[in-house]
């Protein structure tokens, strides 16, 4: 799984029908200082994310693992919503003030 952070939604009127009805957002991998890093990836949404929200995201075959995503061509899945990080007793980061610094 990696940590990353949702940056925008993806709508695809003409796909196959194994994506119907699922919420497709694009997310970006972030370092443990939560800035961006990687690439960008198009993720299925298993836990209702929004914009802005750092998430976990499964790739590969464990993408196919959850309810939502099983038996469905997808190769990402918001796992996850982080509530928080700790790193070495410390937090580091809090959702609801965001980088604890």
């Amino acid at each position: 799984m990696i940590l990353a952070r949702v940056v925008g939604t993806v709508v695809s009127t003409r796909k196959d029908r194994g994506l119907l009805g699922l919420k497709l957002l694009l997310a970006r991998e972030v370092d443990a200082a939560f800035q961006a890093t990687g690439s960008l990836v198009v993720a299925a949404d298993a836990v209702g994310a929004g914009s802005d929200e750092i998430v976990l995201v499964a790739s590969g075959s464990s993408a196919r693992m959850t309810d939502v995503s099983r038996e469905r061509p997808v190769d990402a899945v918001i796992v996850g919503i982080v509530d928080s990080v700790e790193i070495a007793g410390r937090d580091v980061y809090l959702k609801h003030t965001g980088v604890a610094g």
